[in-house]
């Protein structure tokens, strides 16, 4: 057998604050599921030893993910091990008060020749306003549904004249 190169051995402290994790259910699902991968890949000389592949079959979980869980305790401590590193993501296209613009576009009255107010209009008025340099419909939809508003129903605010 492989010997494992990410050993996991919890201090007292550790221990009695994942059991208390796993117990109280009051913690995200994949907070506690890392709390119950730890305390099975404890090896604690008084407690029981389970291998990976024993953890991630108790656990429904794949090997990977019991093999990770190991490796970001060993490296980065148990509040790396439990929960994930913040993530980066796309910043939002519309700001705030650009959002306040949109809602307010859609509610007004449709320009000239229309009867009412579609996503590329809108589309097209945001980038003319200069309250953004380029948006796609999905964002703009989006941004409405988020706003409490449909294009395609009477009561959201859009005109129908």
């Amino acid at each position: 057998m492989r010997r494992k190169t990410y050993r996991v051995v919890l201090r007292r402290e550790e221990r009695q604050e994942l059991r208390k994790l796993t117990h109280t259910g009051r913690a995200r699902a994949r907070e506690i599921l890392r709390a119950n991968i730890l305390l099975k890949a404890d090896e604690d000389p008084e407690g029981e030893r389970k291998g990976d592949l024993a953890i991630a079959t108790e656990l429904k979980v794949s090997l990977g993910t019991v093999a990770s869980t190991r490796q970001r305790y060993v490296t980065g401590g148990l509040e790396l091990a439990l929960h994930d590193r913040p993530r980066s993501g796309q910043p939002p296209r519309l700001s705030p008060r650009g959002e306040a613009k949109l809602v307010a576009m859609a509610c007004s009255k449709p320009p000239e020749g229309r009867v009412r107010w579609t996503l590329e209009l809108l589309q097209d008025r945001l980038v003319e306003l200069k309250v953004v340099e380029h948006i796609g419909k999905e964002t703009v939809r989006q941004a409405l549904k988020k706003g409490g508003l449909s294009l395609g129903s009477t009561s959201s605010g859009a005109s129908r004249r």
